[in-house]
C-alpha cells in the first residue's frame, strides 16, 4: 500500500465518521461503537422522565369536624389544660438548676414506650441509660424509628404518654446526666 492509498482511506473513514456524527445529532444518538469487522452500533439517548411529584396530603372538606359543633367547644376547654404544660415549662429554670436535661423528639410522629404492645417499656423512671440505649420508638410514616439516649444518665421523668403524637423538638424525657 502506498501513502496515497492510506490517505484516500483515511479521508473515506473521516467522511464516514462525519456522516455518522451528523446522523447521531439528527436522531438524538449518544453512543457510537465501531467494531473491527466494520459494523457500527448506535445508541439513542434514553428519554428520562422525572417521576411525578409525590402527592401531598391536604385536608379537604371531608376532613372537617362533624356538623355537631357542641363537642368542639367542649374540646376547647379540654385544651385549656394545655396551659398546664406551659406551667410545666415554667419550672424549666428549676429543672436546669437540678441539672436535668430535656431529651427532645428528633422527629414528628407517634411515641411508643415499648417495642410491642405485649413487651416491657424500653425505660422507666430511674432507669440508667447510655448513649446507645433505646429510650422509645417514634413511628413516622409507617416506619418505626428507635430513638437512642445520646447521653449517659438517669431517666427522671417521662413527659409523654404511650401512643401520643409528638412534635419535633417536644420534650419526651427528663434525664439527669451522669
Amino acid at each position: 500500500m502506498t501513502q496515497e492509498d492510506d490517505s484516500k482511506r483515511a479521508q473515506a473513514e473521516l467522511a464516514r465518521l462525519q456522516k455518522l456524527v451528523e446522523m447521531m445529532s439528527q436522531h438524538g444518538l449518544v453512543e457510537l461503537e465501531l467494531k473491527p469487522d466494520g459494523t457500527v452500533k448506535l445508541r439513542k439517548q434514553e428519554e428520562r422522565r422525572d417521576p411525578a411529584p409525590a402527592p401531598m396530603w391536604m385536608p379537604g372538606p371531608w376532613m372537617a369536624p362533624p356538623a355537631t359543633a357542641a363537642p368542639a367547644p367542649s374540646a376547647a376547654p379540654a385544651a385549656a389544660p394545655s396551659p398546664a404544660p406551659a406551667a410545666e415549662s415554667a419550672p424549666a429554670a428549676p429543672k436546669k438548676e437540678l441539672g436535668l436535661t430535656e431529651f427532645k423528639s428528633p422527629i414528628v410522629g407517634t411515641f411508643y414506650r415499648k417495642p410491642a404492645p405485649d413487651k416491657e417499656p424500653f425505660v422507666d423512671r430511674g432507669a440508667r441509660v447510655r448513649p446507645d440505649s433505646v429510650l422509645c420508638i417514634i413511628e413516622a410514616m409507617k416506619v418505626m424509628n428507635e430513638i437512642r439516649a445520646e447521653l449517659s444518665g438517669e431517666v427522671v421523668d417521662i413527659l409523654v404518654k404511650d401512643g401520643e403524637a409528638v412534635e419535633y423538638g417536644q420534650p419526651l424525657f427528663l434525664i439527669r446526666p451522669a
